[in-house]
């Protein structure tokens, strides 16, 4: 490759990276336990799964210990690229999320299935987590449901009124859900 077709290429990747950047602030951002495919064009070695490790990060051959939680695949495609360029002279990363384990709910309690149900939306509410729970069991306490919820600020507690909700009353109940909560239904 000379040197004004590797200059050209990373002319090209930089401006590819910077619209896509751009459109980056509504895109998923990783979180501790997704499972991301990482492959490096032209290099069959240097394709391999990775899960995102408690401590927030992923290890990557050549590359090594790179944090990616809270970064979006293109971001994390660029940390990835920016540690490689001292081994490949212009690498060409692809991260695609495979899983997003850590995107989890956990219902607890007087429910169908009780469990982790993996969230599939921003904007999933209390009650329809409960639909995918199957529903309450008949000796379950609708009205002192619960969400608990670590914040920074700490650990809060949100009060559910199922039985109201059900009847149109209370709607200020139905919390949007955030990964990591876990609803307790008594």
């Amino acid at each position: 490759m000379t040197i004004f077709s590797r200059v050209t290429m990373t002319f090209l990747l930089a401006a590819a990276c910077g619209s896509v950047m751009a459109q980056t602030d509504s895109a998923y951002k990783l979180r501790h336990g997704d499972a991301l495919m990482v492959s490096v064009w032209r290099d069959d070695a240097l394709r391999m799964q990775v899960r995102v490790l408690p401590d927030g990060s992923i290890t990557f051959p050549l590359a090594g210990r790179v944090e990616v939680v809270g970064l979006s695949t293109p971001e994390v495609e660029a940390r990835v690229a920016e540690k490689l360029k001292k081994y490949i002279p212009v690498p060409v990363v692809t991260v695609a999320i495979t899983a997003t384990d850590g995107n989890q709910v956990y219902v607890l309690g007087k429910v169908v299935r009780p469990g982790a149900v993996t969230l599939t939306s921003p904007e999933t509410t209390v009650l329809q987590m409960l639909s995918q729970a199957g529903g309450l069991d008949r000796f379950a306490d609708g009205n002192s449901i619960r969400v608990l919820r670590s914040t920074p600020q700490g650990n809060r507690i949100l009060p559910v009124r199922y039985d109201d909700l059900v009847k149109g009353n209370q709607l200020d109940t139905n919390v949007v859900l955030m990964p990591g909560d876990t609803i307790l239904v008594p």
